[in-house]
């Protein structure tokens, strides 16, 4: 929603908007001339308005959008919004269970370098774009991150698709892992004819889709790259890469395939530029030092599904093979906590000491109560895996302290130790309590 708000301050729209809770991201809004609300209420839409847009958290009984209704405006949902730009623009969307802030930022700096000059929207901020989750271009292209919510991505038209790869998320509205396929398939069918499709091989719930993916490619006569971390420039690409994991070579396999086989930009200066890439906000940013006597580096990072949390400290390992990792973990929505249990329980074995926080409940998601919490997750993988270091924080009042109580309890003397900062909620608020 503020990417969109700030394309209609590009184009010199005024806009105002409101949110249950004020936010860094809501503050740095007002600061760029978005007047900003912060209780849902009728008298927020100014007399004169051309547009209502929301998020697919509103519910029918808002307030704003009971009012619009009766002013006889159509409001728009924000996917609605965006796919009128995806009808004007040349769209690469990129769209994935997993990866697809990193790969449409690592597309969007590339083609930004190679003077293609895009319009881009993306759902994490990035240094680049002054901490923005938005750039304004004049060319024709669209960058675009396809977020998969209700099908948000099924509202746009796309001249290139890419898919990193599809997973069990998003349970509270689909049905199962088969639905959230179907939904892709939706994605994907909106390829304009004559399109092209960049898709992960590696990915076995994606591959399984081929022939239906190859079906529908074939009646629209659209062009499918498959890529892999099997394939030879991979060796060269994770050569070149700042960021760890083998899920960022993926990543930036789809961006190197868009780039030279799909763009047709020279190799090495895609490769140059990948190189370059130095990630994005809350993927594994590095935030700095705990203020203590022992070394302990400080991130933060918005994984939040099992497979996100296991593929990032896999790639914490691998950037720090002689420290000690910590992995303060806060659950985000009871739902998803509850639909994917089994899997969380698998999803921390690389942390050292895993310190796990209350639930995050989202507004909008989360309205029932739940026999599985954090202090559930935290038994059932004491139980599971006896030998893992796994405590549980009812509250954040104290965390400095109670934090390296927790590591000085379990690791004596204290080694070099990595503290990761995890969770799509407001777990990053707290990580400057750690460096104070």
């Amino acid at each position: 929603m503020s990417a969109l708000a700030r394309w209609f301050l590009a184009k010199k729209w005024i806009v105002s908007g409101s949110d249950l809770v004020e936010s860094g991201i809501t503050k740095e809004l007002k600061k760029e001339g978005v007047r900003v609300r912060y209780k849902h209420q009728k008298s927020n839409l100014p007399k004169r308005v051309e547009m209502v847009v929301m998020s697919a958290a509103v519910t029918d009984d808002n307030p704003e959008l009971i009012e619009a209704r009766k002013r006889n405006l159509k409001p728009l949902t924000y996917p609605q919004a965006v796919g009128c730009l995806t009808d004007v623009y040349d769209v690469v969307g990129v769209a994935g269970s997993h990866g697809k802030s990193t790969t449409t930022s690592m597309i969007a700096l590339m083609m930004t370098q190679a003077k293609l000059d895009p319009n881009v929207i993306v759902g994490t901020n990035l240094k680049e774009f002054q901490d923005k989750n938005f750039r304004l271009g004049k060319s024709k292209w669209l960058v675009l991150e396809a977020d998969e919510y209700r099908e948000a991505f099924s509202h746009y038209r796309t001249k290139i698709a890419v898919v990193t790869n599809i997973d069990r998320e998003h349970l509270d509205y689909y049905k199962n892992l088969r639905d959230v396929g179907r939904g892709f398939l939706r994605f994907l069918s909106k390829v304009q004819p004559g399109g092209m499709l960049v898709l992960n091989r590696d990915d076995k719930n994606l591959f399984n889709l081929r022939k239906k993916i190859e079906a529908n490619a074939k009646s629209k006569k659209i062009k499918i790259f498959w890529y892999s971390v099997k394939q030879k420039e991979a060796k060269l690409l994770e050569k070149s890469l700042t960021l760890p994991g083998r899920h960022n070579l993926s990543n930036a396999l789809a961006a190197y395939t868009v780039g030279v086989r799909v763009l047709g930009l020279p190799l090495e200066q895609v490769i140059t530029s990948l190189s370059q890439y130095r990630g994005s906000w809350r993927r594994m940013e590095y935030k700095g030092k705990m203020k203590t006597r022992e070394r302990v580096e400080v991130y933060d990072d918005y994984g939040h599904h099992p497979t996100e949390i296991r593929a990032t400290l896999q790639a914490f390992r691998e950037k720090y093979p002689h420290s000690k990792i910590v992995c303060v973990y806060e659950p985000h929505q009871t739902k998803r906590l509850e639909m994917l249990y089994e899997y969380f329980k698998d999803a921390f074995l690389e942390a050292d000491l895993l310190v796990i926080l209350p639930i995050y409940g989202v507004a909008g998601r989360d309205s029932k109560r739940s026999k599985h919490t954090s202090y559930t997750l935290v038994r059932d993988i004491r139980k599971k895996y006896p030998k893992e270091l796994v405590e549980y924080l009812d509250t954040t009042n104290n965390l400095k302290r109670d934090l390296m109580g927790l590591m000085k309890k379990h690791f004596s003397p204290l080694p070099s130790l990595v503290v990761v900062m995890m969770g799509a909620g407001d777990i990053f608020k707290l990580t400057p309590k750690l460096l104070r």
